[in-house]
């Protein structure tokens, strides 16, 4: 088993332990291993305590959400430069990114005329389905 199938498998594992409230998975796949814990629902924090934390200032603009779960890829192959960096004009259509689910690639394109403001995710990461994957201004 390669590595790509391995990422695919634990993705799919992933959401579906996710979405029957599971708080660990582990998953053995030959010569792969893997390990997960989740953290427990975050609820609205008293006042006194969330008042020394501050917020993460708000990025106005236009949300890209991942429209599958799988693993975000910024460029086409490892050797590629990135489809799209911070500060990036791009336009309506232009690819943004790939989200890999069950060994498909699914092109990620921009949905408005703008410019990259944050890219949320590293490559590699696993996104989930409606996971804000970057902001278009």
């Amino acid at each position: 088993m390669d590595i790509r199938e391995a990422q695919s498998a634990a993705s799919e594992l992933l959401s579906q332990a996710k979405a029957q409230g599971a708080t660990a998975v582990e998953l053995h796949l030959g010569e792969f291993s893997f390990k997960a814990e989740f953290a427990p629902p975050v609820f609205a924090a008293p006042a006194a305590a969330a008042a020394p934390a501050p917020a993460a200032p708000a990025i106005e603009g236009t949300p890209v959400p991942s429209p599958i779960v799988g693993t975000y890829y910024s460029s086409p192959s490892p050797e590629d430069e990135p489809f799209v960096t911070v500060g990036q004009e791009v336009k309506k259509g232009d690819v943004l990114c790939i989200v890999e689910a069950m060994k498909m690639l699914n092109e990620i394109q921009s949905p408005c005329d703008g410019k990259v403001a944050r890219i949320y995710l590293q490559n590699g990461e696993l996104v989930e389905f409606g996971q804000t994957v970057m902001v278009i201004q």
